[in-house]
């Protein structure tokens, strides 16, 4: 396992009040707490944080909130930036640096697809100069099922020859055990990290660096073994209970369990939409289940 490593960090799910802003209280105490129970960072507006949902104002809101609650921009948050506009993507992350932040988890440009890996260079290309040295830790975010745009062993080697003082890791999340394996063999110098929950104790030995994770937001007490190369069965039993879900959906309905507060955590930003009462029983009931018979 290699030394220097990423460690976890939680793919922060956000609350909306009734008027489908970002509730702001609930957010910072999610954040704190999940830091509090051994989370290394925040990564803010990914995947399961809806980040493509979310616009600029309410990012730097959301941003502003955590900083002045304690958290540290330097050194406890990655920023996730999805657009498919330049300009836009670079919007986003000044956002971030203003107060500091020099991390960052960039997503491909997503709406048009078959851009190749030119296209893609010259757009991560663009984003990455306009966002300039002081975003000095951007994680490159492979999530093909999503974005329905990949990102290869190829392009990878392209963009952080060139920009070696910014590009400095891959979150993979295709939950494709042969790509994590070629960018651990290929790409060892950057930090891997493996956002498939049930891949990362053997990826870890294997010298991958941590991971950002939605299953962090719900145990983040069982990510310490994986994240140290010890497996947890009991992972791939709650991961297997959310599959037949969409899992921010499901996500965020087990948020609001842990916490006793199911009416804010149920709320979805359009165009998703939450649970129904029926699905989020018999999920709790499974979830509940598979913690207390490994407990007993």
């Amino acid at each position: 396992m290699r030394k220097n490593r990423f460690g976890l960090s939680v793919a922060l799910a956000t609350p909306f009040t009734d008027e489908w802003l970002i509730d702001l209280p609930r957010l910072v105490a999610h954040g704190r707490q999940s830091l509090a129970d051994g989370c290394t960072s925040l990564t803010l507006f990914g995947t399961t944080g809806e980040g493509a949902s979310l616009g600029l104002n309410e990012r730097q809101r959301a941003l502003g909130a955590l900083a002045g609650a304690g958290v540290d921009p330097r050194t406890q948050l990655v920023v996730g930036i999805a657009a498919s506009s330049v300009e836009d993507a670079i919007a986003q992350g000044r956002a971030a640096l203003m107060l500091g932040c020099p991390s960052f988890l960039l997503a491909p440009p997503f709406y048009f697809k078959g851009a190749g890996d030119e296209g893609l260079f010259d757009w991560f290309a663009a984003v990455l100069t306009g966002l300039g040295p002081k975003a000095s830790n951007v994680i490159l975010y492979h999530i093909p099922q999503v974005t329905s745009v990949g990102l290869s062993v190829g392009l990878i080697d392209r963009l952080k020859k060139a920009f070696p003082g910014q590009v400095s890791g891959v979150k993979d999340s295709s939950g494709d055990w042969a790509n994590s394996q070629a960018l651990l063999k290929h790409h060892a110098d950057l930090h891997i990290l493996i956002g498939d929950e049930r891949l990362l104790a053997k990826a870890m030995k294997l010298g991958a660096s941590g991971t950002i994770c939605g299953l962090a937001n719900i145990a983040p007490d069982l990510m310490q073994a994986p994240v140290n190369g010890i497996e947890e069965p009991r992972i791939a039993e709650i991961i297997e209970q959310l599959v037949p879900f969409a899992f921010t959906a499901a996500c965020k309905a087990l948020v609001g369990h842990r916490r006793n507060d199911p009416v804010a955590w149920s709320r979805m930003r359009a165009p998703l939409r939450s649970l129904n009462e029926v699905e989020c029983r018999a999920l709790f009931a499974a979830i509940d289940a598979i913690r207390a018979k490994r407990a007993a």
